[in-house]
């Protein structure tokens, strides 16, 4: 990078050649891949042959293209069912508590302060997508200060994703390009500003999903036809006159009764009703619906019995923890994108955050019934810092009553008091929950 003296610009090298930029908008080009060309995603209707298709473009070897196998993830990301499922799935991670503790694993509430912000939600939001999409590649938004004066972004968005090329760490401008000729984001500037999830080959469970969504979107439209040609009875006139006429004014009437329930038609014209005898073939499709969305259910939360009807407590409790193990590597690749390149970037961008570790925070997640019976459980057994109750409660907390007994090991009931190094009682309080979905 150098400054040319007659333009008062700075010259910059970049995979496309050389640039001359203000110095508003180096600063800037450091910061952002580039402005793409963004084209309308298709919205035809796609079949299985359509998915195959696309499946084997996105695969090649020398050029893999994911464009069209994006297209129609769109489709398949409308499914209600479905969407249903990763909102309880997503939900569940994005509601857990998180903490910043430093190097003596004490909480820092200061750098806490720099994620308690809309940009860190969206940033979990598009990385917990890499799931489903295969892969992400994020961008940090420019510098600024929030309210409090904290250092901030303003914000972060997502690379289209038809525009990364995650097998070769390439961005292309306009669709269609060679991956040859995009850039190499993997390098600086452009790796202090990106955050990426996901495996470069990982085509993401919408490839799966597409199985069952495009059949159950063609299973609907043929319901939906089968209800429009049995749904309703058949009406037919039958009369003896020829006159042209009089045919066209009873044609026209027919069509035009709708809901009506009368028509003038001449002597001698006999109306019938015929009601469809094809009373149980919606069956056909319902069914094939049903099964599409429990395929659904098990394939993106693991299970069906927390987003259907369940049977009974203990098949629920199993399926309950099936669906948590989800959760647990969700909330782990969240933890190591954070520490792995977040802090790191945000580090080299000036947050003071030299030591910060990001974890869950799960005391935090309890309910008021189970933090409670742990604060009595500590209460019997450990001397607790009166401050612990007057900054959770804002109460004043004054010295610790201590009933008097002739024996130390007793308490007043006569009953034997543990020491400080005695195993805590678990008996009357159940085990301890691994976590807030207990």
């Amino acid at each position: 990078m150098a400054k040319n003296k007659n333009t008062s610009k700075t010259l910059v090298q970049t995979p496309f050649g050389t640039l001359y930029l203000a110095k508003k908008d180096v600063i800037h080009f450091k910061k952002t891949v580039m402005e793409l060309q963004r084209r309308t995603d298709s919205l035809t209707r796609k079949d299985i042959g359509d998915w195959r298709m696309a499946w084997q473009m996105a695969i090649n070897v020398d050029n893999p293209n994911r464009q069209r196998l994006y297209d129609i993830y769109r489709d398949v990301e409308v499914d209600l069912h479905l969407s249903g499922c990763i909102q309880q799935r997503e939900g569940f991670v994005l509601s857990r508590s998180f903490k910043l503790v430093n190097e003596k694993g004490d909480k820092d509430e200061e750098a806490a302060g720099y994620f308690n912000a809309a940009w860190f939600k969206q940033l979990m939001k598009f990385a917990l997508d890499a799931n489903y999409w295969g892969h992400s590649l994020i961008e940090l938004g420019e510098l600024t200060t929030n309210a409090n004066d904290r250092l901030s972004y303003d914000g972060v968005r997502l690379i289209p994703r038809k525009h990364v090329i995650p097998e070769h760490g390439r961005v292309i401008t306009q669709l269609g390009d060679d991956w040859h000729s995009g850039i190499e984001y993997h390098r600086p500037p452009f790796i202090d500003w990106l955050i990426e999830v996901g495996q470069p080959d990982n085509l993401g469970l919408y490839l799966k999903a597409a199985t069952q969504t495009i059949p159950k979107k063609n299973a609907l439209a043929f319901w939906d036809t089968f209800a429009e040609i049995f749904g309703m009875p058949m009406r037919i006139a039958r009369t003896t006159t020829r006159d042209e006429k009089e045919l066209s004014k009873m044609e026209k009437m027919m069509a035009e009764m709708g809901t009506e329930g009368w028509g003038i038609f001449q002597q001698g014209t006999e109306i019938e009703v015929v009601e469809s005898a094809k009373r149980d073939s919606f069956n056909v499709y319902d069914k094939r619906i049903d099964r599409a969305n429990s395929e659904l259910s098990k394939l993106i939360i693991g299970q069906t019995m927390t987003i259907e009807d369940g049977s009974s407590l203990s098949q629920s409790e199993t399926h309950l923890e099936v669906f948590r193990n989800l959760v647990e590597e969700d909330c782990a690749t969240l933890r190591s994108m954070v520490n792995d390149q977040l802090i790191p970037r945000m580090i080299r961008h000036g947050f003071p955050l030299q030591g910060i570790i990001f974890d869950w925070d799960f005391s935090e997640d309890y309910t008021p019934e189970q933090q409670v019976a742990y604060e009595q459980l500590i209460l019997n057994n450990y001397e607790v810092d009166p401050s612990y109750f007057e900054e959770k409660y804002g109460m004043p907390v004054g010295e610790r009553r201590n009933p008097t007994s002739p024996d130390p090991s007793e308490g007043g009931d006569g009953k034997k008091k543990m020491s400080r190094n005695s195993p805590l009682p678990s008996e009357g309080l159940g085990e301890a929950p691994a976590s807030f979905f207990d």
